[in-house]
């Protein structure tokens, strides 16, 4: 009998000793995976902090009125990465006119220039017309050329960013005047673009290239 009882208690505590060393064990450290899961949720929050940092700013409208025709390239000093100088604008500016320079185009009696805000509610439909001018023979324009009555500055609410998109167009017969009004919102202003491709005697093809360049002012 004490043989037998002597087996079962060593038994015992062998089983008890296996339990304990299990439970010591197996038991997740949930310190560690409470870290784990707090590192990796912040590595989430960092990349999409970067992805927003790194988002493009958009400063073409993607539309434009002349597809189809000749194109020539226009630029200027005050359009720095798609970015209006301050300069240029009513508010915070001097209210002068960019400059812009582009190559002389063949057979071209005059260029004509406009500047629209591509802002409204649709994106689609341009807004204010801010610059337009005619009667141009010369190819370079300095900043501040265009007089106050053809020319009045971008002027965007606080905190919102428009597009400020500049025509030159290239004409054979120059146009007697310039359809659309300066600081006022022009919904048929696509029509009045196409429309110099008439010429007075009711014929097309007056257009014979335009350059367009395109850049963005927050106010």
């Amino acid at each position: 009998m004490k043989k037998i009882k002597m087996t079962v208690l060593v038994l015992c505590a062998l089983m008890l000793a296996g339990t304990a060393g299990c439970s010591a064990t197996d038991k997740p450290d949930m310190t560690s995976f409470s870290q784990t899961e707090t590192e990796t949720e912040t590595s989430a929050e960092d990349t999409a902090a970067v992805t927003e940092s790194t988002e493009p700013v958009v400063s073409d409208s993607g539309v434009d009125y002349l597809e189809g025709f000749e194109k020539f390239e226009l630029t200027s000093t005050d359009l720095e990465n798609g970015v209006w100088a301050e300069v240029i604008t009513h508010d915070h500016g001097k209210n002068v006119s960019p400059e812009l320079s582009w190559e002389p185009v063949e057979g071209a009696a005059e260029y004509v220039v406009y500047m629209i805000d591509m802002h409204s509610a649709d994106q689609i439909v341009c807004g204010s017309l801010h610059w337009k001018s005619n009667g141009i023979t010369v190819t370079e324009l300095p900043q501040g050329w265009a007089s106050s009555s053809d020319y009045a500055g971008p002027r965007p609410p606080a905190g919102e960013t428009h597009i400020y998109e500049v025509y030159v167009v290239a004409l054979k017969e120059p146009v007697e005047r310039l359809k659309g009004a300066v600081r006022g919102v022009n919904p048929n202003f696509p029509t009045f673009i196409q429309e110099l491709d008439i010429d007075s005697e009711g014929n097309p093809g007056n257009i014979l290239a335009y350059g367009k360049i395109s850049g963005t002012y927050t106010g």
